[in-house]
């Protein structure tokens, strides 16, 4: 088939490189000039790394280079990824500085795609812009004014230069990996510093006890396990029945570690509720130097409040908080989330693809149900991205080959139906419009594999119930899809 790939992420990579792979043709449209998605030079902030390790947080046939440190930095992930799509010859394939306008279906369910650059007619089309797609950045009473006074306000992907908060008063909103990070790499440069954070959410240490690296812990199947999934089995039943004192023991013990770890306490930085809830939505690591500079008083964390509104008073710039309190500032920065969006796609389509609330209905974050030819891929915020984006560019090789034998519709919808609103209350309402699965990655990993019928042997199941996972050991997944539909 001929496959149009919309977003040159992990996932639009990926899907690329196999479905070439498997004999197909494809073009991938990117519409900054660098590949690498989230990643992009356009989008890194100061300070920005992955949360896994580089062992982890990889491809399961390209590893990231040995000379990365532990957790690489923002540029050297796009490196990583410029480096991958050069060695599979996949950039001839891929148009940079091209973003798609309009995707139409056509009568015969192929599709035109409008971009920058000229039309495209497609067979298939991968939809791989991320969940990370739109910045979501609030309105504020008073903005108009602030910013007309010289004051910025930008999302956290949007600040993109160190030096332009060098000796400036900065806030910035909100408590999550990327306001942490832009705050602990501005500290030492602003002329002041204070974080607003609606609420305080759990984050792990990068090492337990300075010692023991946090993913022996979480990156494990037992790791995911001590989170009850919609349907528990085998030792996770157990740890959510009969052994639930162990398994709450062990959530314990981890939270009084990182409270003590991290003088919480004393900082009054104690998050509301139990540990667990730091797998609401999404899992936070501490950002290095972060809660350094609270103790050091770089950093003022204003905690339980938000920005009400701005203020310009002869000259001077004031955020007004909700608790009352006026802080000067000259930039904020707003680490506030993203919203997922595909506008290239009309409204029709996506009145089919989404439901009421506007969640995308996906059978397993891949297959939108009762739209042809059509299929997503990193519509699943994962702690194993990369490796989750390649099982999902499997499982659209093993569809368009005729190979997958799935549900009927209606039993799909309701399946969906189900995980998204299980999910919903699970996380509060912070499922990002159906495409969250943390911190159930390698459940929803083994999902695809299920729908492939290629699980992964039991002893390799064993071994990542105690060891974190590895995705070079899914490496072979792609050879025997390939061995049962005879391409060589």
């Amino acid at each position: 088939m001929k496959v149009g790939i919309i977003g040159a992420g992990f996932a639009g990579l990926t899907t690329a490189k196999h479905l070439m792979e498997f004999g197909h043709d494809v073009t991938v449209f990117e519409k900054v000039g660098d590949v690498g998605g989230v990643w992009s030079a356009s989008r890194t902030y100061p300070g920005v790394s992955t949360q896994n390790g580089k062992d982890t947080y990889c491809l399961s046939d390209f590893p990231m280079p040995q000379s990365y440190p532990e957790w690489p930095s923002g540029p050297q992930v796009q490196a990583y990824l410029e480096a991958y799509a050069e060695r599979f010859g996949l950039m001839e394939h891929v148009h940079l500085n091209t973003e798609v306008t309009s995707a139409r279906q056509e009568e015969d369910g192929g599709w035109t795609l409008e971009t920058s650059a000229g039309t495209h007619r497609f067979d298939f089309l991968v939809v791989a812009n991320g969940i990370f797609s739109e910045p979501a950045v609030p309105r504020f009473e008073g903005a108009d004014a602030f910013e007309a006074a010289g004051g910025r306000i930008c999302h956290s992907s949007r600040f993109t230069h160190l030096n332009d908060a060098a000796g400036k008063r900065v806030l910035v909103i909100g408590y999550g990996k990327s306001s942490c990070d832009v705050a602990a790499a501005v500290a030492d440069s602003a002329k002041s510093l204070d974080v607003i954070a609606r609420e305080l959410i759990w984050k792990a240490p990068k090492k337990f006890g300075g010692v023991l690296n946090y993913k022996y812990l979480l990156l494990t199947r037992m790791g995911e396990g001590l989170f009850k999934y919609r349907r528990t089995r085998g030792v996770e039943a157990f740890l959510h029945g009969r052994g639930a004192p162990v398994r709450n023991s062990m959530v314990g013990s981890v939270q009084a570690l990182t409270t003590k770890q991290l003088k919480l306490a004393e900082l009054d930085l104690v998050p509301r509720g139990q540990f667990e809830r730091i797998a609401r939505s999404t899992v936070s690591l501490v950002t290095d130097g972060f809660y350094d500079h609270v103790r050091s008083g770089k950093i003022v964390v204003h905690r339980d409040t938000q920005i009400e509104r701005f203020e310009v008073e002869g000259g001077e710039r004031i955020a007004v908080l909700a608790d009352g309190t006026r802080l000067p500032a000259d930039i904020v920065i707003c680490g506030t989330g993203w919203t997922q969006s595909v506008p290239f796609l009309g409204e029709d389509i996506q009145d089919r693809l989404m439901d009421a609330s506007g969640n995308f209905m996906l059978y397993n974050c891949v297959k939108p149900i009762g739209v042809e030819n059509l299929a997503f891929n990193g519509y699943n915020s994962s702690f194993f991205s990369p490796l989750s984006a390649e099982m999902g560019a499997l499982w659209i090789a093993s569809y368009l080959a005729g190979d997958m034998v799935l549900p009927d519709e209606a039993e799909q919808r309701r399946m969906t139906r189900e995980r998204i609103d299980w999910m919903a209350e699970r996380t509060e309402g912070k499922h990002a419009r159906g495409t969250n699965i943390i911190p159930f990655s390698m459940h929803q990993i083994d999902e695809l594999l299920s729908d492939l019928r290629l699980e992964i042997p039991k002893s390799q199941r064993f071994m990542e119930w105690q060891m974190p996972v590895k995705p070079a050991n899914y490496a072979k997944v792609r050879q025997r899809l390939k061995n049962r539909l005879g391409v060589a």
